[in-house]
C-alpha cells in the first residue's frame, strides 16, 4: 500500500492498482467510517488510468481519475463505468464524466454525465439519458433519477422530466408465443416505480397497437393492464371500427395485451360510426379492437343519438357485436324519438315514451359492410305513448297522416325503414288523424264550402287499434 499523500498535495498515479487505493480511501481512513455499509465503493484496476488525490483541512480526501473508470459497490452487482471521475469523500458523492455506463441486474443506465449519491443509493444522469429495465421496456430523456432499492425503499424508483419518451414492453402471458406488445408514453414528466408502475403528468400521450389515449396525467400498472387517465382525458380506438371516448377521468382496462373495457366518468361521451352516447358514467366493453357493448347511466339521465333516431333514459345499454348496433335497451322514464318514414315530408319527429323501450335493428352483414343497421322493432313497456307519421295518400304531402296511441305495451313493427305494424297491448286508445282532399280538388262550379266530405279513412293496413 503506498503511503497516504501529505494535505492539499496533489499526486499523479500511472496505471496504480486502485483496488489497493479504494482500501485506503474507504476503509482505512477515519472519514470512511460515515460511509453506508449498503454501498462500499470498490474501484479495479483498468489500464492507463491515472488517479489525483487531495486531502482537506478536515482529513477528508478528494480523489479525481481520468483516462477511464470502473466503480462497483461491493457485493451488489452493479458498475460504474465513465472516461473520468471525482469523489467527494464528505459529501459522498461520484461524478462520472463523458459516456458513462451503469448496470445492475435491474437495469442499465447510459447518459453523458452522472452523479452517485452513496449515502441516498441514488444517481442522477444527464445527456442523452437511455435506461434499459430488465423487462425491455426503456426510457430515453434529457436527465433522470435513480433510486435504488433498499431496506428503507423496497422498490426502485426513477423520475424523468423534460419530456422524456417511455417504450413499455408488454410480454405475451398466454403461452402462445406471440411477439411482445409495446405501449408508447410521452409527458412532460414521468416517474416509474418498481417493475410495473408507471405515473406520468403534464401533455400525456399513450399510444398502443389498439388505442391512443391523451390526458394530462395518467397512471398505468402494467402487473394488473390497468391505465386510469385524468384532466381532459380522451381514448381512439385503432381497431377497423374507430371510436372516441372522453370524460373527467378514463380507467383503460386489458387482458392479454389486448383492450377489453373503457369507461368514462364524469361526462362521458362516447362517439363511433353508428352511435353517440352521452351520460354521467359511459362503459364500453371491447373485443377484437371493436365495441362490443356500451353502457350508460347517471344521476344527469343517458342520451343516445344515430344517425335516424335518438334514445333518452336514466340509462341506457347498447348491444352491439362487431360494432354493429343489434338491441338498444333504455331503462326508466325511457324516450325516443327518429325520423319520419321516408316520403314523409313534415318539421316533426316521430316520438314514443314509456318506462323502458327496446329497439332492435338488423345488424346483419351484408354486401354494403359500410352501410347502417336498419331498424327493426321498437317496443315501449310500461305507460307507453307513441306518436307517429305516415304518407298522407289523399291530402297534400306536407300533410302526413298522424297516429297517436297508448297502451301498456306498444310493438312497432319496421319493413324497410317503414312503419308495417303497430299493436298496442292493454288499455289501448288512440286517435288516426288523416286530413282530407284539398279543397282544389272539388268539382268545377262549386265552392269549397259546396264539396262534399268524404267518409273517414280507414287506418292502414297492419294498424291495430
Amino acid at each position: 500500500m503506498r503511503p497516504r499523500p501529505a494535505r492539499h498535495q496533489n499526486v499523479e498515479f500511472v496505471k496504480s492498482p486502485l483496488a489497493v487505493l479504494c482500501s485506503l480511501l474507504f476503509v482505512s481512513s477515519v472519514g470512511a467510517q460515515n460511509v453506508p455499509r449498503s454501498c462500499d465503493l470498490e474501484f479495479p484496476n483498468r489500464s492507463g488510468t491515472r488517479a489525483w488525490f487531495r486531502e482537506d483541512a478536515t482529513g477528508n480526501r478528494n480523489s479525481f481519475w481520468g483516462g477511464g473508470i470502473v466503480a462497483h459497490c461491493i457485493g451488489q452487482g452493479n458498475t460504474l463505468i465513465a472516461d473520468s471521475a471525482e469523489y467527494y469523500q464528505a459529501q459522498g458523492t461520484l461524478n462520472l464524466i463523458g459516456s458513462v455506463h451503469y448496470t445492475e441486474p435491474r437495469l442499465t443506465v447510459d447518459s453523458r454525465t452522472m452523479t452517485y449519491y452513496q449515502n441516498d443509493d441514488h444517481l442522477h444522469a444527464e445527456g442523452d439519458v437511455v435506461a434499459v429495465m430488465s423487462n425491455g421496456s426503456t426510457l430515453r430523456g434529457p436527465s433522470a433519477d435513480y433510486y435504488r432499492s433498499t431496506p428503507q425503499r423496497p422498490q426502485t424508483r426513477m423520475y424523468a422530466p423534460g419530456r422524456p419518451q417511455v417504450t413499455l414492453v408488454q410480454k405475451d402471458t398466454t403461452g402462445r408465443g406471440k411477439a411482445p406488445d409495446t405501449a408508447h408514453v410521452v409527458a412532460n414528466q414521468i416517474t416509474m416505480q418498481g417493475d410495473s408502475l408507471v405515473y406520468a403528468s403534464g401533455r400525456v400521450q399513450i399510444t398502443r397497437p389498439d388505442l391512443v389515449a391523451t390526458g394530462d396525467s395518467a397512471f398505468m400498472d402494467s402487473g394488473h393492464d390497468f391505465a386510469r387517465l385524468m384532466r381532459e382525458p380522451m381514448v381512439k380506438g385503432l381497431g377497423s371500427e374507430p371510436f372516441t371516448l372522453t370524460g373527467g377521468v378514463i380507467d383503460v382496462y386489458s387482458r392479454n395485451r389486448q383492450l377489453e373495457r373503457v369507461v368514462a366518468t364524469p361526462s362521458g361521451h362516447a362517439l363511433s360510426k353508428d352511435l353517440e352516447l352521452v351520460a354521467d358514467t359511459v362503459d364500453l366493453r371491447i373485443q377484437s379492437n371493436q365495441l362490443q357493448r356500451v353502457m350508460a347511466w347517471g344521476k344527469g339521465r343517458a342520451h343516445a343519438v344515430s344517425p335516424e333516431r335518438e334514445i333518452i333514459a336514466d340509462s341506457i345499454d347498447a348491444i352491439m357485436p362487431g360494432q354493429r348496433v343489434r338491441e338498444v335497451r333504455a331503462l326508466r322514464k325511457a324516450y325516443a324519438e327518429s325520423n319520419p318514414d321516408s316520403g314523409v315530408v313534415s318539421t316533426q319527429r316521430d316520438w314514443m315514451k314509456g318506462d323502458t323501450i327496446i329497439a332492435r335493428f338488423d345488424s346483419l352483414v351484408g354486401t354494403d359492410t359500410a352501410s347502417r343497421p336498419r331498424i327493426r322493432e321498437i317496443v315501449a313497456e310500461g305507460n307507453a305513448s307513441s306518436f307517429y307519421q305516415m304518407k298522407n295518400s289523399r291530402g297534400p304531402q306536407t300533410q302526413p297522416t298522424v297516429n297517436y296511441v297508448r297502451g301498456r305495451i306498444i310493438d312497432i313493427i319496421f319493413e324497410d325503414r317503414k312503419v308495417s305494424t303497430v299493436t298496442v297491448t292493454e288499455k289501448a286508445t288512440g286517435v288516426l288523424i288523416e286530413p282530407a282532399a284539398d279543397s282544389a280538388a272539388a268539382k268545377p262550379g262549386t265552392t269549397p264550402a259546396q264539396a262534399k266530405p268524404k267518409p273517414p279513412a280507414k287506418p292502414p293496413t297492419g294498424v291495430r287499434r
